[in-house]
């Protein structure tokens, strides 16, 4: 964890090492054509490009909450191989690092149930045993998202995988809403669909400041165009009509938008022409 904490009203919201990977590139930005996007994103030779698992911590006056939670650390020697994995995950050394254990996490909150944002929900321990990361924490996850976890469609069976669920059914506290939850003071979930049926933003608010965590619908700085979207949509025109709405919402707010997925960006806010007009870390993106 090298990014410093981003201040909203009373909140602070910190970004933790939840694995590096690399992906193609032109499957993160779909039919857009490699000489546009690479102006924004460059790949190597085997048109891979890099990208972060950045798992969040929410700290409030009276609760620690994570949004999504990383690769894990139970992918196998082949499956590190096949995502090029870069960096291994390092939650529970990040999250010492400020003072706090896995049993101080009060909430996650999962934008989606892929692998990579749902892959730190159980652990491997110092023996090799499964065992819950956040014990104590309620996990939260919209319904039609749970029902593509245990009835998942042929695209869905490579991403959506038993081990990081089996544990959490059978001794977690999981929270499967409906729609749209106030979840505590401030944090607020809304269901947007598009990348998953049951996908889910994280609206941030505290003394009049905002931050929207989009997840996938806005994985890098380099999707800032609503057009831009990925060939892992699973709901593309979905994809398109959320981002323009909701980059519309959130700007008229002056809101911070997280990322997830960006090795150079952590935060930014858009101007009206659509433009990053700040980010955060302000030096990484002159």
């Amino acid at each position: 964890m090298t990014t410093p904490p981003l201040t909203l009203g009373d909140f602070q919201i910190y970004w933790l090492d939840g694995g590096n990977f690399r992906l193609d590139g032109g499957t993160m930005f779909g039919a857009v054509p490699k000489v546009l996007w690479q102006k924004k994103y460059k790949a190597d030779a085997a048109n891979a490009i890099p990208l972060v698992n950045d798992v969040l911590l929410v700290r409030t006056p009276k609760q620690n909450i994570i949004i999504d939670t990383g690769l894990g650390n139970k992918l196998t020697a082949k499956q590190r191989a096949i995502f090029q994995v870069t960096c291994p995950w390092a939650v529970i050394t990040d999250l010492a690092g400020l003072g706090l254990s896995r049993d101080d996490i009060d909430l996650v909150l999962l934008t989606h149930c892929d692998f990579d944002h749902a892959g730190g929900i159980v652990m491997l321990n110092d023996t090799g045993k499964e065992e819950l990361t956040f014990p104590r924490a309620v996990h939260y996850v919209q319904k039609t998202e749970w029902e593509d976890v245990e009835q998942p469609c042929h695209r869905a069976l490579s991403t959506y995988w038993p081990a990081n669920f089996n544990l959490l059914k059978k001794e977690g506290q999981l929270e499967i809403i409906n729609g749209d939850l106030d979840v505590c003071p401030g944090i607020r979930l809304r269901h947007t669909g598009g990348h998953t049926r049951g996908h889910q933003l994280v609206e941030l608010s505290s003394q009049g400041e905002t931050a929207v965590h989009l997840g996938d619908l806005f994985p890098t700085h380099a999707h800032t165009n609503p057009l831009w979207i990925m060939a892992y949509d699973n709901y593309p025109l979905e994809v398109i009509d959320r981002k323009e709405e909701y980059f519309s919402h959130y700007r008229k707010l002056d809101s911070w938008f997280t990322f997830y997925h960006d090795p150079q960006i952590k935060a930014c806010k858009l101007a009206e022409s659509g433009e990053i007009s700040q980010t955060w870390p302000p030096s990484l993106h002159q």
